[in-house]
């Protein structure tokens, strides 16, 4: 692991160029260009702010739930688009992984990275959400926000790793990340906020990384207040995940080419 973290490093011009062409083939042609990484997030929350202040309204503590669930959407949308390419990151660039020899973790990573720009202008759209609201400003607390982005970054290239080699040799992993993504955004306080979370469970619903993290994205940007404890949880397991995943990857890496 140290020896492929080393080659990484040396590899850096070759992430960094696989990731603008990422970014140029993405917005290729595209009329909209970079205003999709708005018009996604903000026609789902758009839907959802109907739904939830209108006919089945939502507690969301006096903030506006327009804002409340754009600023969860936003990361949300980073991480399980990042996740969804990342695991077809290898698959879709067979043609690359047979015929040259380079680590193959560059391809995930280049994807995790190419979406970054999309998560920086769809974020740009909380700043103008926060001017509108008139939402008081945590100018310590928004310090603090680059530390939650790479807590979510560290967990979803782990998992975005462990199934971009599982979806190698086993193609319905892709399907099957897409499900659980589905499942996963119900799980998490995107659309409601965590006091919605029955006491009892809540111990266990915090085992879910995404929790400290979106919660963190919250109570920084919209209650003005340092994140609790669930952040330090996240990012253990975001810790972890990222450990096992990047293991995972280079156990595997040597069959990788073969078998694609």
């Amino acid at each position: 692991m140290l020896l492929g973290v080393r080659q990484l490093i040396f590899k850096k011009d070759l992430i960094w160029a696989w990731s603008f062409r990422i970014i140029r083939a993405r917005y290729q042609q595209s009329i909209l260009g970079g205003l999709w990484a708005i018009i996604q997030p903000a026609s789902s929350v758009v839907i959802f702010s109907i739904i939830f202040t209108f006919f089945i309204p939502v507690n969301t503590g006096g903030i506006p739930y327009i804002i409340f669930s754009y600023v969860a959407m936003v990361p949300w949308t980073l991480f399980s688009s990042s996740i969804t390419e990342m695991v077809d990151s290898l698959v879709s660039n067979m043609n690359l992984v047979t015929k040259i020899y380079f680590p193959r973790e560059v391809l995930p990573i280049s994807t995790l990275i190419a979406r970054l720009l999309d998560f920086t202008i769809a974020f740009s759209v909380i700043i103008l959400l926060i001017v509108y609201f008139k939402v008081p400003i945590f100018i310590f607390g928004w310090f603090l926000l680059p530390v939650v982005l790479i807590i979510q970054l560290a967990l979803s290239l782990g998992i975005g790793l462990i199934g971009g080699a599982l979806n190698v040799f086993y193609r319905d992993i892709k399907h099957i990340f897409a499900l659980s993504l589905q499942i996963w955004f119900y799980a998490s306080p995107i659309i409601y906020p965590v006091s919605s979370v029955p006491e009892r469970f809540r111990s266990i619903y915090y085992l879910n990384p995404m929790v400290g993290v979106i919660e963190a994205y919250r109570v920084v940007i919209l209650q003005q207040k340092m994140p609790d404890s669930s952040l330090i949880l996240s990012a253990s397991i975001a810790a972890v995940t990222l450990l096992v995943g990047y293991w995972f990857f280079k156990r595997v890496e040597f069959q990788i080419a073969d078998v694609v």
